[in-house]
């Protein structure tokens, strides 16, 4: 058995895990022992764990743990319920491997183990594990503090190359809600005045940048710089794909601009799909 899959018998272990688990990707199987399907898909769900060994797999009996699942809505068997930091992001119904693991990489992120830092925001993440780097672009970024840095908080940084503008171009593997983000970066060469668009087409250039219409315009104050959480127009970025962010300058016009770390925060957008109701108790006549 992997280490990160326990089988819960109490209603009490459910939320323990998930506070311990803090920022890994949590998938929970509700399931019921007089549950054909359930069992059926029980070794694949248990051998998953081993293929993704930095999330965590709960097995949860709805009839041992019926408050738990009545807390969470369950009312099938198999029920998946994907969480990280405590936030519920999306659920699956039915016993269908293929589509079990095709939702569990798309939570999963790039599986390189990294720290996942708390959002602070109730009911919203950081989306980092749902940024895609591989699609991410930064113009006008140095050689040896590329964009990649600013996207942990490990102790890298983003330094612009020629001048003192960014143009930072992320990707994310689905659709997402964003509700705020924050920016680190020192008092002197700091982002000051910083543009945001959402799902362009492709990265825009530096002219386009400065005469389009943004979605937002900010202006970072010093104290921002030390991570204050910064709101975003919620109602206007409920379906985004790609987030352009555009730094037009810096806190004292120095002739770079330095960004330690960027967090982006929201939440996935939920879409429910009718081929995720599957048939949930099996053959006719089968109970659950």
């Amino acid at each position: 058995m992997a280490g990160n899959f326990k089988v819960l018998t109490e209603d009490a272990q459910f939320q323990a895990e998930l506070n311990q688990a803090g920022g890994k990707l949590v998938v929970a199987d509700f399931t019921s022992a007089r549950c054909g399907p359930c069992q059926r898909i029980a070794p694949l769900f248990e051998e998953m764990a081993a293929r993704f060994p930095n999330g965590m797999f709960l097995k949860i009996d709805v009839n041992q743990c019926a408050a738990a699942a009545s807390s969470q809505g369950v009312s099938a068997t198999p029920t998946f319920i994907f969480y990280r930091n405590k936030t519920k992001l999306d659920s699956l119904q039915g016993a269908d491997p293929e589509t079990l693991e095709a939702r569990i990489r798309q939570h999963y992120g790039d599986g390189e183990g990294e720290e996942v830092e708390d959002s602070g925001v109730p009911g919203h993440i950081d989306l980092m594990p749902m940024i895609n780097k591989a699609g991410c672009e930064c113009l006008n970024e140095s050689d040896d503090h590329p964009f990649t840095q600013a996207l942990s908080s490990a102790g890298g940084y983003l330094e612009s190359d020629t001048d003192e503008q960014l143009i930072l171009y992320l990707s994310f593997n689905q659709a997402v809600k964003l509700h705020s983000m924050r920016i680190k970066g020192p008092a002197e060469n700091g982002p000051k005045i910083m543009r945001l668009f959402i799902n362009q087409p492709h990265t825009i250039d530096f002219d386009s940048a400065e005469c389009a219409n943004a979605v937002q315009e900010l202006t970072l104050t010093t104290k921002d710089l030390d991570g204050e959480l910064l709101p975003l127009k919620y109602v206007k970025l409920q379906n985004v794909m790609n987030l352009t962010i555009f730094v037009k300058n810096n806190q004292t016009d120095a002739e770079t601009t330095h960004i330690s770390y960027i967090q982006i925060i929201g939440s996935p957008v939920q879409t429910t799909k009718m081929s995720d109701f599957k048939r949930v108790t099996g053959k006719k006549g089968e109970s659950h």
